[in-house]
């Protein structure tokens, strides 16, 4: 049998972050103001996030350097294995090569520690004693608050209600790192206030606590904001992933046709893909690349490329991206990682630009995707991984059919133990395949900012 795992040793963890934008064909588009949509420079970030960050945030610089102190944590859990799925392959009977990079290993089950050791560090670097952030299915939350109490940083997390309800052993892992953590939309801020008058059932969206958040951070002088995805200074982050992942396949004897994430910020997708599109992007590869998002939440294929807000309130800077407006109110399907309005604008530019292409899937073949993995291969995979599953799955199918051989790469982003609700109610036939309709996208650019 072909050897099934790749590990690398601890001095072979990346030195330093990769930034594509230093090798992107077009500048990427500017932040705007909230207010005058004029272009923002540094200071207009400065009331949210660390300089170091915003530093990041703008640079053109290809490589930027992993503090030690940062690395040494990563070490707890990094570099993480490479794992070719030999026997999703027998099962498929097909010729295509599956690998999944897996970042189930870390502290809080996901990819989410990679830019959250990071971000903690940074805060901590300027004196930062509270940090407030949003969070969607936990993954996010969770990692944040252990990051923060590996820097004694108090932590404050807005977590969508439909996943506070839905996954409640994600908020004690948040509460057991020390972090508060409390259901959005909240009584706890204006904007989750003004939500909760208009309606007081709501479910709650990433849109909105992201709202709650910033202006929680913004109102007190003690607090940064904090976010898990979409901005680039994030993206940066896990970049490490597609890093480990190059070493790996180079270890597996191979170079892969296809490289799959699922996407709803677009930050574990980023991860693995950006240092494998450098090779694109220079010319050197024509690899292909596949963004797995969910139908019910499709920012990529049926979204528009436009100036956004990235939260209900409109408190953000405005950044162009695939959107479907940011007053979307995504349905409650279990991948509440996925559950965002719009995309990471790095991301976005790279799609319109032909490098990237997106899918969308609904749950139930979802969830069928990742139970055969499940079976196969012994890993519970995460409701948002299950995405880029069913698309590896569908092109190792694609691969049967046309009796070629394909080498496949996807991010399994985190596992599934917290998130078991979801396959009871899979299994039960209890789940709902939602496809958000063209004309509720039409409806919502109605109040996009005319830029």
């Amino acid at each position: 049998m072909a050897t099934r795992k790749f590990f690398l040793n601890e001095s072979e963890l990346p030195t330093h972050w990769y930034n594509i934008a230093a090798d992107l064909k077009n500048p990427p588009a500017p932040p705007l103001h909230p207010a005058t949509h004029e272009p923002i420079g540094p200071e207009a970030l400065a009331p949210l996030f660390p300089m170091e960050l915003i530093k990041q945030e703008v640079s053109a610089e290809r490589f930027i350097e992993i503090p030690e102190e940062v690395r040494e944590i990563l070490k707890v859990w990094r570099p993480s294995p490479l794992i070719r799925a030999t026997m999703l392959e027998k099962a498929l009977d097909t010729p295509a090569h599956i690998y999944y990079k897996y970042e189930g290993v870390s502290p809080s089950g996901s990819h989410k520690p990679n830019t959250a050791v990071a971000q903690a560090y940074y805060n901590k670097k300027e004196g930062v004693r509270r940090i407030a952030t949003e969070t969607g299915a936990g993954q996010w939350g969770s990692s944040l608050a252990f990051a923060c109490k590996l820097f004694d940083i108090e932590c404050k997390v807005y977590m969508v209600k439909v996943s506070y309800n839905q996954k409640p052993y994600r908020r004690s892992m948040m509460q057991l790192w020390g972090g508060s953590v409390v259901a959005s939309p909240s009584t706890d801020t204006n904007a989750g206030r003004g939500v909760l008058a208009e309606d007081p059932e709501s479910n709650g969206s990433l849109g909105i606590a992201i709202s709650e958040a910033v202006e929680d951070a913004a109102m007190r002088e003690d607090t940064k904001y904090s976010l898990g995805s979409v901005l680039n200074h994030v993206l940066l982050h896990q970049t490490v992933i597609g890093q480990e992942a190059m070493k790996q396949m180079e270890m597996a004897g191979e170079y892969p046709d296809v490289v799959i994430g699922c996407a709803g910020g677009g930050s574990n997708a980023a991860g693995l893909m950006f240092p494998f599109l450098r090779e694109n992007l220079d010319g050197r590869r024509n690899t292909r690349f596949i963004a797995a998002e969910p139908a019910s939440c499709p920012s990529l294929t049926k979204g528009e490329y436009r100036y956004d807000f990235g939260d209900v309130a409109g408190l953000t800077p405005l950044m162009k991206m695939y959107t479907l407006g940011h007053t979307f109110m995504p349905p409650g399907i279990h991948a509440g990682g996925l559950r965002y309005h719009a995309m990471a604008p790095m991301l976005c530019q790279l799609y319109d630009e032909g490098f990237i292409e997106a899918r969308a899937y609904p749950q139930n073949p979802c969830f069928e995707a990742s139970t055969l993995f499940a079976q196969t291969e012994g890993i519970v995979p995460a409701p948002e991984s299950s995405h880029a599953i069913r698309a590896a799955i569908d092109e190792a199918l694609a691969a049967k059919e046309a009796g070629q051989s394909r080498s496949i790469i996807f991010n399994l982003s985190g596992h599934g133990l917290l998130d078991l609700q979801a396959y009871d109610d899979y299994l039960a036939g209890r789940l709902v395949d939602d496809h958000y309709p063209a004309e509720k996208v039409r409806e919502a650019m109605k109040h996009l900012p005319a830029i």
